[in-house]
């Protein structure tokens, strides 16, 4: 009787065992499920942020929105320097401005695209941005003849859908590493600071070309890296255009 007891509740535990396994299986496939369709996998979308690099190369670059006050003194600092930078100009600004728009592409500086009229893109529909890129390279194109390669977001701001649509377009998109946030004017000493502990090879350094101590800084700051033996290239010249991937830090790297 004894034996017979025993063998009674080890089939009833073997039972309860199979039924928990089939719980914990149908999860587990429930779970593999969702992961395949990407809910809790899926790898979020990032512009580029900066390069992976071995070699001191930078790329300065100035976004041009609103104003125009200093676009030729930065212009006359960087030939002093020999050095091209990068210029990413909204549609509007074209418009208002189209002897500085000249003369950024006279003296062989790049030009990029800030959309025409500066929208926060995550909130427009994916046939705006297309327009938007579309009306201010068309603006390009009959003011000087070329069109672009790299866009930029209005603010910085993006998500997946916005950056998948921007690709559509054919332009990489591009973000930056190092900050100067001179646009909020909040000294010169504080931007220069700001910019000189955070760059490193491959960084892409962002500034304004109406920012008040802008004009002050660049001298400065190109001395300094330069006296580091860093090289100041256009974003074109550094970015990978093939076989790369993007971190989850937005860093560009070679496969």
């Amino acid at each position: 009787m004894k034996i017979l007891v025993i063998s009674k509740r080890s089939k009833q535990q073997n039972i309860l065992l199979a039924i928990a396994m089939v719980v914990l299986l149908g999860f587990t496939a429930i779970v593999i499920n969702y992961t395949s369709k990407g809910v809790f996998a899926k790898k979020k979308k990032l512009p580029i942020y900066c390069v992976d690099s071995k070699e001191k190369k930078i790329a300065i670059s100035f976004d041009a929105s609103w104003g125009a006050n200093n676009t030729i003194k930065i212009l006359d600092i960087l030939d002093k320097y020999d050095i091209k930078a990068t210029f990413f100009l909204v549609g509007r600004w074209i418009d208002e401005f189209p002897e500085e728009t000249k003369e950024i592409y006279k003296r062989g500086n790049e030009i990029g695209n800030h959309s025409n009229s500066h929208p926060d893109m995550n909130t427009v529909s994916n046939e705006k941005i297309i327009k938007e890129i579309a009306i201010t390279d068309a603006k390009l194109m009959q003011l000087i003849g070329i069109d672009t390669k790299l866009f930029r977001f209005p603010s910085g701001s993006y998500n997946d859908r916005t950056i998948e649509t921007v690709e559509s377009t054919n332009h990489y998109c591009i973000q930056w590493d190092v900050d100067s946030i001179d646009w909020k004017e909040q000294g010169a000493e504080l931007e220069y600071n700001r910019v000189v502990k955070k760059i490193k090879p491959g960084s892409i350094v962002l500034f304004h070309n109406a920012a008040k101590f802008t004009p002050e800084n660049l001298p400065r700051l190109i001395k300094k890296l330069k006296s580091e033996d860093y090289e100041f290239v256009t974003i074109s010249d550094l970015i990978y255009k093939e076989n790369y991937r993007i971190d989850h830090t937005g860093k560009q790297v070679l496969n």
